[in-house]
């Protein structure tokens, strides 16, 4: 019986392809009746052997095989004639052998046809890869459905790993993009951000994040590390930075972002502490720490909506209204085509917690305003049904109803709507600098000060305004604005030289601005302006004698008056010497050539900021403009290269969290803190060559993850 369902096992698998996809002939049906296997199609029995060990002889290359049916079976000379016997017909073609495939040319129907040899090692990367980039689970490679479709679209490829083996296979890939990383960094001076966040299940995890500019002017920005921290503490942090920085091969850094958070200060002063005095540290790692801009313009808007305004709630009450039930929302709908409104954008529901999204909420309600008003008029319960408020999730049920039948709110009137008008017009300008602040594909650090003058004059200009909401609102902004960017002394400068390195401002645009912000004070402005130029010369200092600088601007660093004695002309008894006058005097007249030069070179900043500013247009890319003009400015590049390259905000690392909370779902819950490492930092390693960051879609993603902390969705895992 045992035999009977070896043979018809070799008789089902002779009939399936081979790992090239070429399928061995059927074995010829045996006159006895019994299933005979294939191989005896290909083998020949060895004749006048010994009997008790009989041999069969392969039929194309003469190799020979035990062959006893109880002790030996056919498994052997199976496997030599599907893999190994390269005389057989019937195998697979030879592995080197190339195939044409149409290979596409930037994305595009554009391209040509190249020759591809078929790789079982490649295959196993690019689908390590797309675990990765996709954020698949390991299971995924054991479906029914994908071997399936990997055997119609790869029929060569037979052996697909199981998921074990992809799990290493990602973390191959880990390793090798992280020695790539390590090489590009070398010799880089680089900028950080980092952040961390609580788990639901309190395990407090950080993430760093840098950010440099190539020797190409191009910006990058690579997750660096996300790792378990014990606590929030400012050493913890900071011995963690210090570790991942270690683990990296200690790469030089110029300035670090993080949040407002008290425990941050103590992170940057243990970091100073580790790197004051080492010779690659610029100015003693003085202007290290820079505030997230981002974070203080939250607080500033958040300052001028604590105070609760009606019309805001209205808005909020007709929205939640609308989109309660399917019903309410097909009503509102008939309602915009009977106005015809042709906006393509839907109302949303904002988040209270977060200003940008009532910004947004209240940006498109105004929109649909006439639907609004129609609606009140087609639907008899839209009066009755819109609450005074959507605070009664933590309240008492009675409260809320005795509260709701006092006082109803009801939908916005024409005063209300022209109120919400004027908040969107006036928020409008924060949203759109945080925008600028949180931008990930260009140089932010040029771009505070502009942003910094347009906030302040606004906040001023609608602090003297008459209308008294947008105004109470803009002076409920400026006692938090004077509380973090009052005072321009507490400021870290490198925000400011950011301006004095862009061509089209440089020192005029600075003085004009600060002559405004300090009308009442002319000498507080030009003691700024003195300090931001003197930061400047400072750092140009310190790079001419730092050792990133080339070997013969090093020679140049120390120049000073020449003297007679420095050739000795004359002996120690005052005597000429026999050594030629011309020759010393000529050596001395080039030392001072050389001093000359260095002096030029010393004046790269004066010879900068004396220079015609640059046009402004929409075209202008400031990297482009230092990368065509670096020979120019050798050492001045340099500095432009580092301060540019510093963000002003801390997205970068906050929208790694919302990676984690796809990675880290329910089901993936098993995974060891060095996997999640490996998944998270890859993929923005592999996405970051190919994919641009879209803004929009990291700050939806932060939003949605913060909504599912919120709800209790989110679960969060420790393992192995």
């Amino acid at each position: 019986m045992d035999q009977i369902q070896d043979s018809t096992t070799d008789d089902v698998e002779s009939s399936m392809p081979t790992q090239s996809g070429t399928a061995l002939p059927p074995p010829a049906p045996n006159v006895s009746g019994r299933h005979r296997s294939m191989v005896w199609d290909h083998f020949t029995r060895i004749p006048n052997g010994d009997p008790s060990k009989p041999r069969a002889k392969c039929n194309y290359c003469t190799a020979s095989y035990a062959c006893d049916t109880k002790t030996n079976g056919t498994k052997s000379m199976k496997y030599h004639i599907e893999k190994q016997c390269k005389k057989c017909p019937f195998n697979r073609t030879d592995k080197s052998q190339t195939t044409l495939a149409w290979k596409a040319v930037g994305g595009s129907d554009s391209g040509e046809l190249v020759s591809i040899a078929f790789s079982v090692d490649a295959c196993r990367q690019s689908l390590a890869e797309m675990i990765i980039l996709d954020e698949l689970p390991f299971r995924f490679v054991e479906g029914e459905g994908f071997k399936k479709f990997m055997l119609t679209v790869c029929p060569k490829w037979v052996t697909i790993p199981s998921r074990v083996t992809v799990a290493k296979d990602c973390f191959s890939v880990y390793t090798r993009e992280k020695n790539k990383l390590r090489s590009a960094l070398q010799g880089q001076r680089i900028s950080l951000t980092t952040d961390t966040w609580t788990s639901v299940q309190n395990l407090n995890y950080m993430c760093l994040t840098a950010h440099f500019i190539d020797d190409d002017w191009n910006l990058h920005k690579r997750i660096l590390s996300f790792c378990l921290v014990e606590n929030h503490k400012g050493d913890t942090l900071g011995k963690a930075i210090e570790m991942c920085l270690h683990d990296w091969g200690r790469p030089k850094y110029l300035a670090i972002t993080l949040d407002n958070a008290s425990s941050n200060n103590g992170a940057v002063s243990y970091l100073k502490k580790k790197t004051k005095y080492r010779k690659d540290t610029i100015l003693e790692h003085e202007f290290l720490h820079v505030r997230c801009c981002a974070h203080i313009l939250n607080l500033i808007v958040c300052e001028g909506l604590r105070e609760f305004d009606e019309s805001i709630a209205k808005v909020r009450g007709v929205v939640k209204y609308v989109k309660s039930s399917p019903q309410r929302w097909s009503m509102f709908g008939k309602c915009i085509q009977l106005e015809e409104i042709t906006c393509k954008s839907d109302i949303c529901l904002d988040v209270p917690t977060r200003w940008n999204s009532t910004y947004l909420m209240l940006e498109r309600a105004i929109k649909f305003r006439r639907a609004f008003e129609q609606l009140e008029e087609e639907d008899s319960a839209f009066l009755t049904s819109i609450g005074d408020d959507d605070d009664d999730d933590e309240e008492d049920v009675e409260q809320v109803m005795n509260r709701r039948t006092s006082r109803k709110l009801g939908p916005p009137n024409n005063i209300d709507w022209e109120k919400v008008r004027l908040f969107v017009k006036f928020l409008k300008l924060f949203h759109d600098a945080t925008l600028r602040f949180s931008e990930g594909l260009y140089a932010t650090c040029n771009s505070f000060f502009l942003e910094l003058a347009t906030i302040s004059g606004a906040i001023d200009m609608e602090c003297q305004n008459q209308n008294l909401v947008v105004g109470l609102m803009a002076t409920n902004m400026k006692k938090k604005f004077n509380k973090y960017w009052g005072n321009l002394d507490n400021m870290n400068m490198l925000l400011f030289v950011g301006i004095l390195l862009d061509p089209r401002y440089k020192m005029r645009y600075l003085d004009f601005e600060l002559e405004v912000m300090y009308a009442h004070d002319p000498t507080k402005a030009v003691d700024l302006s003195c300090s931001v130029k003197n930061t400047l010369t400072r750092m140009y200092e310190a790079y001419l004698a730092n050792e990133d600088v080339s070997n013969s601007l090093q020679q140049q660093q120390q120049p000073r008056s020449l003297s007679r004695e420095d050739v000795n002309l004359t002996g120690e008894d005052g005597a000429s010497t026999d050594v030629d006058v011309r020759a010393q005097r000529m050596a001395i007249f080039q030392q001072l050539l050389q001093s000359e030069d260095s002096l030029e070179s010393k004046s790269e900043v004066d010879r900068y900021l004396d220079e015609k500013c640059e046009t402004d247009s929409a075209s202008f890319d400031i990297l482009v403009w230092w990368k065509v003009n670096s020979f120019r400015y050798r050492v001045l590049s340099k500095i432009a290269r580092d301060v540019l390259a510093i963000p002003v905000s801390t997205v970068a690392s906050e929208s790694c969290f919302s990676t984690a909370g796809r990675v880290l779902d329910p089901f993936r819950s098993s995974l060891s803190p060095m996997m999640v490492e490996g998944l998270i930092c890859t993929q923005n390693w592999l996405r970051s060559s190919s994919t641009p960051i879209s803004l929009r879609t990291i700050m939806d993603d932060v939003e949605d993850f913060e909504r599912q902390l919120e709800m209790g969705v989110f679960i969060i895992y420790f393992i192995l």
